[in-house]
Parts: structure tokens; sequence; C-alpha cells
């Protein structure tokens, strides 16, 4: 069973998000929130989820700065950000903060429980517009990289970095290097204590920063 809790201001999509998952064999959705704030009033719930689904403009606390507490307090947590913003510096920001993928509102319901499964299978799904965002960062607004910051990630690991930064899973990672997927796995932990991060959003962010990748 896959738990998911949800955090949006607006209660028409509050609820009707609640009803899809809550109907949907293999999904639960206990709780809901209409702001960073309450969610963090409830512990109980916080604590035994899978996965928060995130908005970014919420009354309060954002939810970018929302993803960043969470995540500090509840590192295994996985966060996916659902909002109407597809600004690059939105996309960049949710990303650094710890989400580990994003979707825009209007994502159908059937695509929306695919990506709450890949989220829960390790994958981190974004919207194809999304996707092409952080593809143009990677191809036209690297940043210099400065001397020594990644020089130890091998061209095998900057290919992973760079499949993930498309929001591919793992078994696509895989199929698409001819590997396994203890094979990506390892790669991504290697990665991970490279960068000095604990996320796969992290170390993407973070590769696109240094210009690693």
């Amino acid at each position: 069973m896959i738990t998911v809790l949800i955090v949006e201001d607006n209660a028409i999509i509050r609820e009707s998000l609640s009803v899809l998952i809550n109907g949907t064999e293999g999904f639960s959705c206990p709780m809901v929130y209409q702001s960073c704030e309450d969610l963090f009033a409830d512990a109980k719930h916080v604590e035994t989820t899978d996965i928060v689904l995130m908005d970014i403009g919420l009354p309060g606390m954002d939810g970018i700065e929302g993803v960043k507490k969470l995540k500090k307090l509840y590192p295994a947590i996985d966060v996916m950000m659902l909002t109407v913003y597809e600004e690059n510096q939105k996309v960049f920001d949710a990303l650094c903060a710890g989400a580990c993928g994003y979707l825009v509102k209007k994502t159908s319901p059937a695509k929306l429980l695919d990506a709450l499964t890949e989220v829960y299978n390790g994958g981190s799904p974004m919207s194809p517009s999304v996707a092409r965002k952080v593809v143009g960062i990677l191809r036209g607004d690297k940043k210099p990289q400065h001397e020594g910051e990644g020089s130890s990630i091998t061209e095998r690991e900057r290919t992973v970095l760079t499949e993930l930064a498309e929001g591919r899973s793992y078994q696509e990672i895989a199929e698409n290097l001819f590997i396994s997927i203890d094979t990506v796995r390892q790669h991504i932990k290697s990665i991970y204590g490279k960068l000095h991060v604990h996320t796969q959003s992290g170390a993407v962010a973070t590769a696109i920063r240094k210009g690693i990748i």
C-alpha cells in the first residue's frame, strides 16, 4: 500500500486528489492539508507516510520551503510537487529543496497515479514540459565547473546523472545503459557520496549547479 499525504490549498483540487487516490487499489490517502503548517502539526501521519504530494503556491510557508523542512525532519519521505508553476527557477528551486518529482496540475489522473508509483519505486517523474526545461538547462545554462568540484565523477556516473535529470526511472536507466538495476543503484550511491547529497533530486540539482552535467 502506497500512502500519500496531500498539501493543497484549493479545496476542490484537494478533495478530488483524495478521492482519486483512495479510490485506487494499492493507494491510501489518510489525510489532506491546506497548508504546510497543518502538515507539520500532524506528526502522527507524516511519520508513517511514503509520499507527500505538495503544491508550491500555499498560504504561509510555500511548498518549496515546505519541502526543505520536510526533508530535514523526515529524510526518508519522498516529496512530489504538483503545481501550476513551470518556470525554470521554480523547478530548479524545488529540486534543490529535495523534491523527487515535479508534475503540473494538468497531468491526467492516470499519469499522476503512475508517477506516484514511480516515486515509490525510486524514480523521479516529471511532466514532459518540465523535463524539457531541465534538459534545456543541461544544454544551455550550465555554469562553469569549479576546479575540484565533481572531478571525481566518472563518465558513467555523469551519464546516470543525465538520465536522472531527464526523469527516467532506475529500470529505464538500466535498459538504456544495458546494465542491471543493482548497478544503477551502486552508481547512484557513489554519486551521493561524491556530491554530498542524500536524494536523487539533490544530486541532479547539485550536478547542474556545479556544471557537472
